[in-house]
């Protein structure tokens, strides 16, 4: 099989990676396959403080499904919704993801490897990472679904520029775009998102998910409800809080345990 999806803990923070490195980590179907499963267990762990996704190797994230299969694939509309499917199951599973997840992105990450860095909660990009969404070079559209994530970074110029010229942005422009948080150094990458990672991490784990739950309500276009709003003091009801805010008179690190 080429390529595959692998999942590495570390404490609390997990790593999940793109690892199909001779392709710059194009997706391919059985990878969808398993990028679904692993977001599917990584939700299911309530010891997951913060996730790292990243593309293996160093010369690229992510640039979308890999073209090599679009013969066997992707070839007319039946294939094409067949495989949407089960790609569908890969966003939901990363979209469902109850904990901070921050990309790691380094080289390209254009097309559908775009989209999958847009469903992170942050992404920190090495200087010479390289973004865009060229999909009119080989004919084909950007389906809604995949439009959305990225549509909710940027603008609608930036996300039709994209799509009709297929102009490939450096880090700084797709920074000023709103498609990145920040840039560093490429050598410093892997230090800058371990060490963003650990800041959340140490955090209270409760209200970090609880922020996720809050934007994902803001996002939906219904009005909010009393309901809603009393979701924010569950927070004053958690052991977390009590050992926060009496460190923070006593001078001295919280030690939070997600209770």
């Amino acid at each position: 099989m080429s390529g595959r999806i692998d999942l590495e803990a570390n404490g609390g923070v997990v790593t999940v990676t793109l690892n199909n490195p001779a392709k710059l980590n194009a997706m391919t179907k059985a990878m969808w396959l398993a990028f679904a499963d692993v977001w599917k267990e990584v939700n299911a762990d309530m010891s997951v403080r913060c996730v790292i996704l990243k593309g293996a190797g160093e010369r690229g994230f992510c640039p979308g499904n890999d073209i090599g299969e679009f013969a066997t694939e992707r070839s007319n509309a039946e294939q094409a919704r067949a495989l949407s499917a089960v790609m569908n199951d890969g966003r939901e599973a990363m979209l469902a993801c109850p904990h901070p997840v921050i990309a790691s992105i380094q080289g390209a990450c254009v097309g559908g490897g775009l989209e999958i860095a847009a469903m992170a909660d942050m992404r920190i990009a090495s200087e010479v990472a390289r973004f865009g969404a060229p999909l009119n070079r080989i004919g084909l559209t950007m389906a809604f679904e995949e439009m959305l994530p990225i549509w909710k970074l940027t603008n609608k110029q930036t996300m039709f520029e994209m799509l009709v010229e297929g102009r490939i942005f450096d880090a700084e422009e797709a920074k000023s775009r709103g498609l990145v948080n920040r840039i560093v150094e490429h050598d410093a990458l892997e230090q800058e998102v371990s060490e963003a990672a650990e800041r959340i991490a140490v955090g209270p784990p409760l209200v970090n998910r609880w922020h996720k739950q809050f934007f994902a309500r803001l996002e939906d276009p219904r009005p909010l409800e009393p309901q809603d709003y009393e979701e924010h003091y569950l927070a004053f009801e958690t052991h977390d809080y009590q050992v926060g805010y009496r460190s923070f008179l006593s001078k001295s690190v919280p030690e939070f345990k997600g209770r």
